[in-house]
């Protein structure tokens, strides 16, 4: 079977959206599977909806797998993205090919560190998007050399790139970039613009400069929001869908339906950016804050507040959940009543990002183990539950029902007939009789295991008074103690599931 290109593509008689020739664009730093079925996913749907009509070529920021830029370039840049899951209740699989990719280039080899600088001296170029991990933000005195080929940390290449483009325009205040950074950690664009001035400081580059890369230069922190499963691992799958699509594809890409691109920026960013035209969903925000809370307290905190329970009520994956009314009328009224009361946006935004949560577990192409979730449930708790729990009761002046029964959930999960202590866990016994095994911090391991014999009373005093747990004494709620035990015990007479029922 041929591989992909644009004349084998053309031959299979293909009749969506596809645009072969068109300047460059955008300096993608990263060629793998999440920023292709994200971002230049709503890059394509730019040149196509919005008229954009730019490219983006792509840079490895690491060398250890030329090959894929290979793969790449011999299908001229295009490959094919399935979206897949569920909206509005209804299965979604939707193909699309992939066309506003130019190239790749791996400027490790061949010398295409000099591709790289060339782009940054094109009068098209206007747009930078990196993701390179969480590490890849980083910086580390004497790590790079401004003439090294190419510097070794991806905020080094960018100082590079930035400061031949300001060499090539002789500093125009115009000719700066808007800089899209996807990293997932906080505040991502200030972070990378602070490691972009260390190493313009440690090269001794002119002042003019510096005042140049931080004025004329937009450094945009970004909330991204798309699982991306990334391949087909069925062989047989992947081979019927090849045999349907009549070509070889060696980078073809799976993301979920939902996406949602949120860009911290200044005014007027919005209208120079092709997003809003296309109509896809990616907004430019003063603040991507309350988006980011909004994401953590109702997408994770979903997850984290009903899956301990749900797995000792003999449930194994999110989309199984969704499909019992009582998991789900439980995960709901914690979201719709206790947690978005607490969110400083917009309640029909939240209500409709809430609503597609329920979307988004019940996707039938994606087996999210519930085990999976529950690593570091101590952590995750405290990060995306509490924060919603205290304010509830901060402002209702009483205890969130649901939120308390998770916080309970937690207890019962971690301390449920626990068998042993070994060196990567904590092995309890599931009410259904087969073992299951806890990963978490150690000191949270030895705290449960420490406590195995405790009556329930004593463990959960133990639990909720624990400063280390939640840098506070929960003891000290009014009536919290006494409600989390009869929750607890009410878990380890009745079942989970009855638990979680008594709520609703």
């Amino acid at each position: 079977m041929e591989t992909l290109n644009y004349k084998v593509l053309e031959q299979t008689g293909y009749n969506g959206y596809i645009l072969k020739d068109a300047p460059i664009k955008v300096m993608q730093f990263g060629e793998g599977n999440f920023l292709r079925a994200f971002v230049d996913y709503f890059y394509d749907i730019a040149n196509e909806k919005a008229g954009y009509n730019g490219k983006v070529k792509l840079v490895q920021p690491i060398g250890n797998f030329p090959q894929m830029a290979d793969w790449i370039n011999e299908q001229e840049g295009l490959y094919t993205l399935y979206l897949r899951g569920s909206e509005k209740g209804q299965k979604v699989d939707a193909k699309r090919v992939i066309s506003c990719v130019s190239d790749c280039v791996c400027p490790y080899v061949d010398n295409k560190w000099d591709d790289v600088l060339a782009l940054a001296r094109s009068e098209e170029l206007e747009t930078v998007v990196s993701n390179t991990t969480e590490a890849g933000i980083a910086y580390n005195k004497g790590d790079s050399e401004f003439d090294q080929v190419p510097p070794n940390s991806f905020p080094a290449k960018l100082t590079r790139v930035l400061y031949e483009r300001y060499k090539a325009f002789n500093g125009a205040a115009d000719k700066g970039l808007v800089i899209l950074s996807c990293e997932l950690i906080d505040n991502n664009g200030k972070e990378l613009k602070k490691c972009c001035n260390n190493y313009a400081k440690d090269w001794n580059l002119d002042a003019t400069f510096i005042d140049w890369m931080n004025n004329a230069n937009t450094f945009c922190s970004t909330l991204v929001d798309r699982i991306v499963p990334g391949r087909i691992r069925d062989p047989k799958e992947l081979a019927a869908l090849e045999e349907a699509n009549g070509y070889h594809d060696a980078v073809l890409d799976v993301g979920e339906v939902f996406g949602v691109w949120v860009i911290e920026g200044p005014a007027g960013l919005e209208d120079k950016l092709p997003f809003k035209k296309a109509g896809v969903n990616v907004m430019v925000v003063p603040d991507v804050t309350p988006y980011k809370k909004r994401k953590v307290r109702i997408l994770n905190g979903a997850h984290t507040g009903f899956v301990l329970g749900a797995y000792l009520a003999g449930f194994d994956i999110v989309r199984d959940c969704m499909h019992n009314d009582t998991v789900r009328g439980f995960m709901n009224k914690m979201l719709h009543e206790e947690i978005i009361p607490t969110l400083p946006l917009d309640k029909k935004d939240l209500e409709d990002f809430a609503s597609a949560v329920e979307d988004r577990f019940n996707n039938p192409f994606v087996n999210h183990e519930l085990m999976s979730i529950s690593l570091n449930s101590t952590s995750k708790w405290k990060a995306r539950n509490m924060p919603s729990f205290l304010a509830y009761i901060e402002e209702q002046k009483k205890l969130p029902q649901c939120l308390t029964m998770s916080l309970a959930a937690y207890i019962a999960f971690y301390s449920n007939d626990i068998q042993e202590r070994t060196a990567d866990g904590l092995i309890c016994k599931r009410p259904a009789g087969n073992t299951y095994k806890i990963q978490d911090d150690a000191w949270a391991l030895d705290f449960y295991y420490a406590h195995k014999d405790d009556t329930a009373a004593e463990l959960v005093h133990a639990v909720l008074s624990n400063t280390q747990m939640w840098d506070q004494d929960l003891t000290k709620i009014e009536g919290l103690e006494a409600a989390v035990l009869a929750d607890l015990e009410k878990i380890r007479t009745e079942g989970a599931e009855a638990a979680y029922k008594s709520c609703l």
